[in-house]
């Protein structure tokens, strides 16, 4: 089977495609990656747009998105455009399409670029399974055709590019019952539009695999690249996205997890962040992802992959051994860092979601709390918490008269003697030590290995480490730790995230271990600790908590997505492993929120319909009582417990 998705799998080279023009900026070929990101506001509303749009593009998008769900919409498209080059601004404009072709073709002839759902241009969504002969199959296509060709005519005569952005939550029936709900099934929904353009000499097309799903999303973003190449079809350039990707610190880990995976890879040529905040808050967030490609050009020299024995396209966990609590069927541990810290307190444990209650002479646990704490040469002096195990340095661990609980930590794995005989941990440099480490992992089976790595493109050292691990039939359960400078916030979650998201996506680690350059204060153990816990639920390795797949809003919305997101957040946080779907409109309905087990869904001004699933459960629900009812509906589903 021909998997090759990218140029490299251990130096960054990014994939060369067409360049596509959107309205004199352009896109692909040697261009650098563009960011952008779309409004929020009604499109009716020509001031509030302009003055959103010039927000945006102040904050560095270089292309601004606009929803245009009827005739209306689209005819006002003009009047943004007008009032925006009124006041010196040319950036370029793409009107966002779903169901309505008539407003796709005037769309068309104003604006710059158009993207169109091939999930629902030409098909209405009715969750019906159909079996399919390949003449009805054929006949099917051809339907599609005739609706489609009128557009790319108009777009070919106006010189007007178009994205087709295939959703996971949004593929046809007819898709669905012939692929299914698959990376695949999202990939074909795109090729048959692809091959209309092509057979109409129309080649100024972008194309996306977004879903909400990071997993999803980088397998279709793969088989995409796969497919093109295998049909001979141009290698079209790529919007990145997470879509509803949500608010906040998860919404920020979720986009890095997908989006950084596939940068990594050198896919990718133009960026947009789908949060539920202010979509001027996207455009830095994902500079900062696109930024950071510029360090892979300095990259230490990676010898490369003779054979991938890892399926890009389908997920599989590397196959590792039990040692105490870590590889196997576990879920991947988190490891907090403390041997910067000199004495650490009693109260200091809050930081990795571990409390103390004085009154109750007892330890509480949150959802995020770390499984082990390493602390270096400066072992705690007091009774940990049950579920907590220390890890302290190899040279004080010998030494010391009460071992339980306490498990060594050995950087020189070289000059060891003396080995605990349930669980070690072994730091190993996947630059310089990698092949010297190979014989001591195979004979020593009650041992974790703890990758680090200083190259530039650390993913890539550590991916070939791992590889190497599986060819040589070592199971030894492996943990990522990551050092990292001073950094913001955002910085910090988009960094890790990339780097330990890329290789949970593909089957690989048992464990996450953040640490610090610098000595580090409390509140950022507690953003490292909440980092690895989202990171490890953003791949889908661990759930620790309620999950909110909400649409970053736009236009079509109903209501104010972030108050009702805060609002269903606070009501319902406690429930782990719960997925709630949070989504302004019908658009962004049962589709887009396709793995979710509840839905909120805007239906009209001050109406709600709730989802169980895709099922629609009640329609029209008044908004102040829709969240009590939402409640009921996971109660009655026997999947709510009281906080």
């Amino acid at each position: 089977m021909d998997r090759n998705y990218c140029n490299s799998l251990t130096s960054y080279s990014r994939r060369e495609t067409r360049e596509v023009n959107i309205g004199g900026v352009p896109l692909g070929g040697n261009n650098p990656i563009r960011v952008q990101s779309m409004t929020t506001i009604d499109t009716m509303d020509t001031t509030g747009t302009v003055e959103q749009a010039l927000r945006m593009v102040d904050s560095g998008c270089e292309y601004v998105r606009i929803t245009a769900p009827s005739m209306k919409e689209a005819q006002n498209l003009e009047n943004i455009k007008s009032e925006l080059v009124r006041r010196g601004c040319n950036v370029p404009l793409v009107a966002d399409i779903h169901f309505t072709p008539n407003a796709a073709e005037l769309a068309a002839t104003i604006v710059e670029k158009v993207r169109v759902n091939p999930g629902n241009y030409a098909d209405k969504k009715r969750f019906e399974e159909i079996e399919y002969t390949d003449d009805t199959y054929a006949s099917e296509l051809k339907r599609i055709e005739d609706k489609f060709s009128p557009l790319v005519e108009i777009c070919k005569a106006n010189s007007t590019a178009m994205r087709i952005g295939t959703n996971h939550g949004s593929l046809s029936d007819r898709i669905m019952s012939r692929y299914g709900d698959t990376p695949l099934g999202m990939v074909e929904s795109a090729l048959e539009f692809i091959r209309i353009c092509e057979k109409m000499d129309f080649k100024d097309l972008v194309i996306s695999m977004k879903s909400s799903n990071p997993q999803v999303m980088v397998q279709a973003y793969r088989l995409l690249v796969n497919k093109l190449d295998l049909e001979g079809l141009e290698p079209y350039p790529l919007h990145l996205g997470v879509t509803e990707a949500g608010e906040a610190e998860d919404g920020r880990i979720k986009s890095a997890v997908g989006i950084g995976t596939l940068l990594e890879d050198g896919l990718g040529d133009t960026v947009r962040v789908s949060l539920t905040e202010e979509p001027e808050v996207e455009a830095p967030v994902a500079k900062i992802m696109v930024d950071r490609l510029v360090q892979k050009s300095h990259q230490l020299p990676i010898a490369p992959i003779q054979s991938n024995p890892i399926n890009p396209f389908d997920y599989s966990r590397r196959t590792s051994r039990e040692v105490a609590n870590f590889g196997y069927q576990n879920v991947p541990r988190v490891i907090a860092d403390f041997s910067k810290v000199d004495q650490v307190s009693v109260k200091d444990l809050k930081s990795i979601g571990h409390f103390y209650l004085p009154e109750l002479d007892k330890w509480s646990m949150n959802d995020t709390g770390a499984d082990y704490i390493y602390t270096g040469g400066n072992p705690i002096s007091f009774m940990l918490p049950n579920g907590l195990r220390e890890i302290v340095d190899y040279s004080v661990w010998k030494n010391l008269s009460n071992k339980q609980n306490k498990h060594p930590f050995v950087t020189d794995f070289q000059d060891v003697n003396d080995l605990d005989d349930v669980l070690n941990f072994v730091l190993i440099d996947t630059d310089s030590e990698a092949d010297k480490s190979l014989n001591w992992l195979k004979n020593n089976t009650n041992s974790v290995a703890i990758l680090k790595t200083e190259n530039t493109h650390g993913t890539a050292s550590i991916r070939r480490f791992v590889l190497e691990l599986i060819s040589e039939g070592i199971e030894v359960p492996i943990v990522f730790n990551q050092h990292h400078p001073k950094l913001t916030s955002d910085e910090l979650m988009i960094h890790s995230s990339t780097d330990a998201g890329a290789l949970l996506i593909d089957g690989m680690g048992d464990g996450m271990m953040i640490s610090s350059v610098e000595t580090p204060e409390l509140e950022t153990l507690k953003l490292y600790n909440q980092t690895a816990f989202g990171i490890l639920q953003a791949a889908r390795t661990r759930i620790t908590k309620t999950e909110y797949i909400s649409c970053p809003s736009c236009g079509r919305t109903l209501f104010d997505l972030q108050e009702t997101t805060a609002m269903i957040r606070k009501r319902t946080d406690h429930l782990k492993g719960v997925k709630i779907g949070i989504m302004g409109c019908i658009v962004n309905g049962p589709g887009e929120m396709a793995d979710a087990d509840f839905g909120y869904v805007g239906s009209g001004k001050g109406k709600i319909t709730l989802y169980r699933g895709r099922e629609v459960v009640k329609r029209g629900v008044p908004s102040e009582n829709a969240l009590d009812e939402l409640i009921e509906l996971i109660k009655d589903n026997g999947m709510w417990v009281e906080p």
